[in-house]
């Protein structure tokens, strides 16, 4: 048997293909590898600014998990986002569903690329900010790892759902752009929630990526219960099922006119 005749050859047949195609495409290149690396940099003067130690937290803190939410919000989601937008206006999506792919298989092996690169980016960032910032090892890195996993696989699905309702690649930008927004503001990427007052920041916990920044920080200061960290990734993963439901609801596999 044909290992293209199998799920994981299928997939893999077109992860390579959507390889090929990044490496090609400056613009996407650009947004999913240049800017996730640049933006924490520029974030270190508003962090030095801040009362962190107030809260906890060190410079070093607040800049590694906000880079990690650089890397899933610019590199997967804003990044997918337009691809999957320009293979649907290509007819690429309906040309392959014409083949053996089935839907998940398309979706999946268009995202692999992207989520590898992400998954990369958050890793080299990783072990800069250990490095330049003076960042201790995790101390409780079973909270560290599901969160990036979980950010990556949630990014991916909302990078669809926003896909549905974009008309062009150009106007990715724009669709784009509410959550990311709300992400870095209110769901702990540039403001840590340990900042905000209370009320404010339980509310802010049930945003999309805030689970993710949760434990992902509070997994490295070891500052985060089993408790608080079970609750965090059933609210990940809470949105992660609302948002494949709603791909599989409404994503669209033609052009929109």
């Amino acid at each position: 048997m044909s290992t293209l005749t199998t799920p994981a050859g299928r997939l893999g047949a077109l992860a390579r293909a959507e390889f090929t195609l990044l490496g090609r495409s400056k613009a996407t290149l650009v947004a999913a590898v240049l800017v996730p690396l640049a933006l924490p940099f520029s974030l270190r003067s508003v962090v030095d600014d801040m009362d962190v130690e107030e809260a906890g937290l060190s410079v070093g803190l607040v800049l590694l998990p906000a880079s990690v939410g650089f890397a899933l919000l610019f590199g997967v989601y804003g990044a997918l986002a337009a691809i999957y937008t320009s293979r649907r206006e290509e007819l690429v999506l309906k040309r392959l569903r014409t083949g053996e792919l089935r839907d998940v298989e398309i979706l999946c092996g268009t995202a692999l690329p992207i989520g590898a690169t992400g998954l990369t980016q958050s890793l080299v960032l990783v072990g800069a900010s250990t490095v330049l910032l003076d960042v201790p090892a995790p101390r409780s890195p079973q909270f560290v790892v599901p969160g990036l996993l979980l950010g990556l696989v949630m990014c991916a699905a909302l990078a669809a759902v926003t896909a549905a309702v974009t008309r062009t690649v150009e106007s990715a930008q724009v669709t784009t752009l509410p959550f990311v927004m709300i992400s870095m503001i209110l769901s702990g990427v540039a403001v840590p929630l340990e900042l905000l007052p209370d009320t404010f920041a339980s509310v802010c916990e049930l945003l999309p990526l805030s689970p993710v920044i949760i434990l992902i920080r509070g997994g490295w200061a070891g500052t985060l219960s089993p408790y608080e960290a079970l609750g965090a990734v059933a609210t990940a993963v809470a949105w992660t099922v609302l948002a494949v439901f709603a791909v599989g609801r409404w994503f669209r596999w033609e052009p929109r006119h």
